[in-house]
Formats: C-alpha cells, sequence, structure tokens
C-alpha cells in the first residue's frame, strides 16, 4: 500500500486571512451531518470546529469523546462561548445569547458566561461588545454577508409581505408555483448573480484565498440549489434560509440548538476538547484513532495534490469503518480512483443526503468510509 504524507502546514493557513472570525454560525446541515457519521454510543468523532454548532451536535449521539480543532483562534473562542452558554444558561438564554431570539439583556448573559472562558477567550469576547449586543451568532464575516443582502439587496427585489409569505404553509406543488410566479423574477435572478459572483463573494462573504480552485460559474449554481431549497424543501422548517431572510430563527433552529437537544449536550460537554491547529497536524501528528470525521468543506481550499496527501493521513488516523463526511461548496473533491482499496465512496447515500440538506449553498456532499 501506498501512502502519502500530508504537509504539516495548512494550505489554506499560507493563503487567507485567519485573524478574525469567519463564521458565527455552522452553515452546514446537522441533520446530514449526523444520518451520514451514523455515530454510534462510545465512539471517538473528530470535527472541524468552525463556530461550534456542528461539533457540540455530536454530542447528542453518545460518543465517548469529541476533538474538534481550528487554525483559527476567533473560531474557537466561538465553540469556548457556546460550551460556556450550555453550562450556565437556560435554553431561552442560550438562544437570546446567540441571536436566534430577541433580547435585551446579551451583556448579562455574556457576564454570566464569561468566568467561565479562559484569559484569552475572555480578551476576545470583552473586545467585541457590539457582537455580544447584536448577538454572537451576528459576529463573522459571512453572517454580516448575509446581513447586506438581507437588508440591502432582497428590499430591491421583494417586499417584506412578499418574503413573510415565503413561510406560509404550502404543500410541494403550491411552493414551486410561488417560486415561479411570484419568488423568481428577473430583478431576483439578475440581483442574486451579482451579489454570490465569485468577485462579490470572495471579497465581502468569504475569502478570495478560497476560491483559487473555482471553476465556472459560481452564482448560477448556487442559484439552483437556492430553488431546490425553496421548493423541494419546506421554508418554514429551514433555520438557514430563515436566518438569511429574517436574521434570527423563528420558527426552525439548527440541530445543536434544539431544545429536545439542550440537556443531553449540557450533560456531555466534558467528552468535548479543542485544539489550535490545522487539521494536517493535529492527525498528522498521530493523533486518533477517530471512527467518525466532520471535515465541513476544508478539501476545496487545497490543491489536489494537498486534498490526497490529507486524506491518506485521515486514513491513518482512522479505524477500519470509519466515516468521513464532507462537503462541495464549488470545487469538486472526492476520494481519487487511486484510493480506492482505502476508502468506499457511498456516492448513492451522498446524493440522497444533499437532497435533503437544507444549507442551500453547497453543490456535493460526500460520505466516505474507511475500507
Amino acid at each position: 500500500m501506498t501512502t502519502t504524507t500530508a504537509p504539516l502546514r495548512s494550505e489554506a493557513a499560507a493563503q487567507a486571512d485567519f485573524s478574525r472570525i469567519r463564521y458565527a454560525q455552522c452553515w452546514e446541515d446537522a441533520d446530514v451531518l449526523l444520518a451520514a457519521l451514523e455515530v454510534q454510543p462510545g465512539d471517538a468523532c473528530f470535527s472541524v470546529a468552525s463556530a461550534g454548532d456542528n461539533t457540540l451536535a455530536l454530542l447528542t449521539r453518545d460518543p465517548a469523546r469529541v476533538v474538534a480543532v481550528d487554525l483559527n483562534p476567533a473560531q474557537l473562542a466561538c465553540l469556548a462561548l457556546r460550551v460556556a452558554a450550555y453550562r450556565v444558561l437556560d435554553h431561552a438564554a442560550l438562544l437570546e445569547l446567540v441571536g436566534s431570539r430577541p433580547s435585551e439583556r446579551r451583556p448579562e448573559l455574556y457576564a454570566a458566561c464569561r468566568p467561565l472562558l479562559s484569559t484569552a477567550d475572555q480578551a476576545f469576547w470583552d473586545a467585541s461588545p457590539a457582537a455580544i449586543e447584536a448577538g454572537i451568532g451576528t459576529a463573522g464575516k459571512f453572517e454580516r454577508y448575509f446581513d447586506t443582502f438581507r437588508r440591502r439587496i432582497l428590499p430591491l427585489v421583494h417586499s417584506r409581505r412578499r418574503v413573510e409569505r415565503l413561510f406560509d404553509e404550502r404543500d410541494l406543488a403550491a411552493r414551486e408555483a410561488f417560486y415561479e410566479k411570484e419568488w423568481n423574477t428577473w430583478r431576483w435572478q439578475l440581483l442574486f448573480r451579482l451579489f454570490f459572483s465569485r468577485f462579490v463573494m470572495g471579497r465581502a462573504g468569504r475569502d478570495p484565498a478560497f476560491f483559487r480552485y473555482v471553476e465556472g460559474s459560481v452564482a448560477g449554481r448556487i442559484l439552483e440549489r437556492c430553488r431546490h431549497a425553496l421548493t423541494q424543501l419546506d421554508p418554514r422548517e429551514n433555520p438557514y434560509v430563515q436566518w438569511i431572510l429574517h436574521g434570527s430563527h423563528p420558527d426552525a433552529l439548527p440541530l445543536a440548538l434544539r431544545p429536545e437537544h439542550f440537556e443531553t449536550i449540557r450533560a456531555r460537554l466534558d467528552r468535548l476538547a479543542w485544539h489550535q491547529t490545522s487539521v494536517e497536524r493535529y492527525l498528522g501528528d498521530g493523533a486518533g484513532p477517530f471512527d467518525r470525521f466532520n471535515l465541513s468543506d476544508i478539501f476545496e481550499y487545497m490543491s489536489p495534490e494537498n486534498f490526497h496527501a490529507l486524506l491518506h493521513t485521515i486514513v491513518e488516523a482512522g479505524r477500519p469503518g470509519a466515516h468521513l463526511a464532507y462537503w462541495n461548496t464549488l470545487v469538486p473533491r472526492s476520494r481519487p480512483e487511486a484510493m480506492a482499496d482505502l476508502l468506499i465512496a457511498h456516492e448513492e447515500r451522498s446524493r440522497e443526503l444533499l437532497l435533503q440538506d437544507k444549507a442551500f449553498f453547497y453543490c456535493a456532499f460526500v460520505l466516505e468510509e474507511i475500507a
């Protein structure tokens, strides 16, 4: 068997700025993630931290431990504050602190959580009073991008009344009719394609370095996925669409924030650990073995060569039968044929789960299993 050593230095770290919060929420659907990974009681889980929501969601499946890593200390500060909030707040207060629900007392809620934070995380959040006041789920560059879309672009396309009507109860046929007759106007298509273009998204929403390996139309692919989310899926049950269009979660919540999971996550927080490092370095240093890997969409930020090298390292860090789950936003990444003896590609299941994915901007979902 031929193995390839993953670089200890992350390619993304060399190309992009990781000095601030990029994602104040996880924008991958945790329902899809958990359905794919099929975490079993006693499993060891590895997770890309991001803002922490999906890392916390893994705890609902009774793993023995969850290890989260992120290059960005600001992202880990998001996870740390969420962990503190689960420990000391009740469920309603947690939703207020995140920004899912209205609140007049977020600084007081933060003050209750603050003693549980490290000195570094205290300093980070003490220097971000506006983010606390607005809700910590609003604090990322990606969330500000959607905020601009909601406040400045959407009113040029649809009235507030029409936006509210999008969330009316309808069956599939009625949702398709509403979309085609009332929502999918020429203004919607034009401004959507402009706002979600490679140029605008790279500067206002993500980082230009993350588009290094993107080919073809960006906005066109996202527009088609958006149509799927607004017609084939029910917007009333979609927390990601609700946040984009409302700036909150009035009806639907991501999995980790749902009331039925609050006490479970709180009781299992001691099983969670996090580290500021790259996936390459952490797994390359011999960590593991792991049974489940939540890999977000990190592979599209790297060259095919580095992607393949990291896949080899993940295989070495995983047990036989371990599941890998990751998303492609715009760059196609999946197990190369040369690794067919190491990784089983569950292509049909991946396609089924993508059709259920409520976070509409991903073009592919990938589920693979260590042979």
